[in-house]
């Protein structure tokens, strides 16, 4: 009994799901192009009055025929001519609009979702892998095309079906009676197909993102598993990925190929008692031949948009279960946001407080546990501590990649909260330590640190980052494209494309978060020359894993879990012989 009412709730709970994803997709995106779909429903109105049409054309021709009369030679032919050439042509601009239709949709929710994702707080973003994300725009939509494309020929399927059913009506309304009757028998064992359907479509498209995601990271550690001889659990790790995808796969496939022949022989059911029944009226002298031969052309012509109509339900499942992923990533609102009534940016050199911050991740870690120090302008700023100490999560508050749980970030005595987020994120370059460029040239990539950037500002950035050099040797100089990530280029060589970036954007706070790890000593030491001239009047505040790098920062922040241990100069520091003393000597030992 429990049983039976869990099922029931179940599937009202789908029912409902359906028709609230339907509706929305109306209201958000296909309301928009209401002119279309009036001419996408005349077009369809058309084409299936057409189709309608066949049958009592073909019972004419047969009357015709059989009273011998000459009209048989030019009116039925002039007929059939002009009833195919409407339907052909209308079916051509109909099938056509249907997908142009489709498409923009599309467009659309591929155009909101990755604005959406863009603007969305990276907690959110780097919840799954990017591959699973980009299976949004692509194994998604493409689920989400067909089902619409379905959905709307659907339309057109039911307009034939309904024209086909009037011209039955109009040549025996007993008979048409008989074929009614049996097919609606088809809609509780669709119904149930079409449930299985979605819930295997959802897994099948989970799983999709799952192995495009491996399949991304094996091919992007391909020197690791060389290297470490791992071809062999590379291997077995997509044998399983592979199988899953199939059982997946599979399932739905097995739900699909369900449908056709369950209409099949209901259809053949319905023609065979419908001969049947006329066959003993023809016989019997009570119907006319041309009359049967009519009805039996309109029911056999019915079977296909019937059976398309049957096979429906489990397209659109599928692509609900697409739809449905889509808005929920949608569903999601950004917590970093602008205020309601932002202040301006205020006047000063760039300096940065800190006030008693506590930060926690989405998985309920602590990540700053009270973190209070004060960064002034002109001067850099050094955060140092231990794996995990919350040093680069410090470092993201400021431009509010991330906000505070509790306390404060000020900038020039105003919270970053209370600000613009463009106004804030205008005033900071960041270079973080994960060194990926955009799949541009190298001019392009500096260019984004001022979009309005000459040529000669852009060449003077590279040349304070000590990257000329490098650039200049390449066959197309700052033409030349990084690939993707900046495959094409160093690890040093990245680093200093990123670094040109910021110093072209000119901040008036510098966010460097171990943003020369990568350099030579000779490269290192050019960029830290050029650092000093660039925190001239503006905030420098830098993560550093390299303690060495930090004999000439102003201030230096020691870190454990989250909070400050110690600060001081290096020489203080040093002297205090503590945490960071005893740091600053392993790490002497180990290099």
């Amino acid at each position: 009994m429990d049983a039976g009412l869990a099922a029931v709730q179940h599937k009202q709970a789908l029912a409902a799901s359906s028709r609230s994803l339907m509706l929305r997709l109306w209201r958000e995106h296909l309301r928009r192009y209401r002119a279309r779909l009036v001419w996408l429903l005349a077009l369809t109105a058309v084409m299936s009055g057409a189709t309608a049409l066949y049958p009592v054309v073909i019972q004419r021709a047969f009357a015709l025929f059989t009273a011998k009369d000459p009209r048989i030679l030019y009116q039925v032919p002039l007929i059939v001519i002009a009833v195919t050439g409407l339907k052909a042509a209308a079916q051509y601009f109909q099938n056509f609009e249907v997908h142009r239709l489709v498409l923009l949709v599309i467009r659309d929710l591929q155009q909101r979702l990755f604005a959406h994702l863009t603007l969305a707080d990276l907690a959110q973003v780097e919840r799954e892998a990017p591959a699973q994300l980009a299976a949004r725009f692509t194994t998604d939509a493409v689920a989400m095309r067909e089902s619409l494309v379905r959905s709307m020929n659907g339309l057109a399927d039911a307009l034939t079906v309904i024209g086909l059913i009037a011209s039955m009506f109009y040549l025996d309304w007993l008979m048409s009676l008989i074929a009614a009757a049996l097919y609606p028998l088809a809609a509780v064992p669709i119904e149930r197909i079409g449930r299985r359907i979605r819930h295997a479509s959802g897994s099948m498209q989970a799983l999709m993102g799952e192995t495009v995601a491996f399949l991304h990271e094996s091919f992007a550690q391909a020197r690791t598993v060389r290297a470490y001889r791992l071809e062999a659990k590379e291997l077995a790790r997509a044998e399983s990925a592979f199988t899953n995808l199939y059982r997946a796969l599979l399932r739905m496939t097995r739900g699909r190929v369900r449908v056709e022949p369950v209409l099949e022989v209901l259809g053949g059911t319905a023609v065979a008692a419908v001969i049947g029944f006329a066959g003993w009226r023809v016989a019997t002298g009570t119907e006319s031949v041309g009359n049967f031969t009519g009805f039996v052309a309109a029911l056999l012509i019915a079977a296909r948009p019937l059976r398309a109509l049957g096979s429906f339900n489990a397209a659109l499942q599928e692509g609900l279960a697409g739809l449905a992923r889509v808005f929920h990533l949608l569903d999601e609102p950004p917590r970093v946001v602008d205020p309601p009534a932002p202040r301006p940016m205020p006047e000063g050199g760039g300096r940065v407080v800190f006030e008693h911050v506590h930060f926690v991740y989405p998985d309920g870690r602590v990540g700053l546990n009270g973190l209070s120090f004060v960064a002034e302008p002109g001067r850099m700023l050094a955060i140092v501590g231990p794996s995990g100490a919350g040093k680069s999560t410090a470092l993201a508050l400021i431009p509010r990649l991330q906000d505070v749980a509790s306390g404060a970030v000020r900038i020039d005595g105003v919270d970053v909260r209370e600000l613009r987020l463009a106004d804030l994120r205008e005033a900071i370059a960041y270079v973080s330590q994960e060194a990926a460029l955009f799949d541009d040239t190298i001019a392009a990539n500096i260019r984004l640190g001022r979009t309005n950037a000459g040529e000669a500002e852009v060449i003077a950035a590279a040349r304070a980052a000590a990257a000329e050099g490098f650039i200049a040797a390449l066959p197309d100089g700052f033409a030349t494209r990084v690939g993707p990530g900046g495959s094409f280029l160093s690890g040093g060589e990245r680093q200093r494309v990123l670094l040109a970036r910021a110093f072209l954007r000119n901040p008036r706070i510098l966010l460097l978060d171990e943003a020369t790890s990568a350099l030579d000593a000779e490269s290192e030491a050019a960029v830290q020359r050029a650092l000093a001239q660039l925190r001239r009047g503006r905030t420098t505040i830098v993560v550093a894993h390299r303690l060495a790098t930090v004999r000439d920062a102003d201030l230096v922040v020691v870190m454990v879990d989250g909070r400050v241990a110690e600060q001081g100069t290096h020489a203080e520091l040093m002297a205090r012989n503590g945490l960071f003393a005893r740091l600053v000597r392993t790490q002497a030992l180990v290099h």
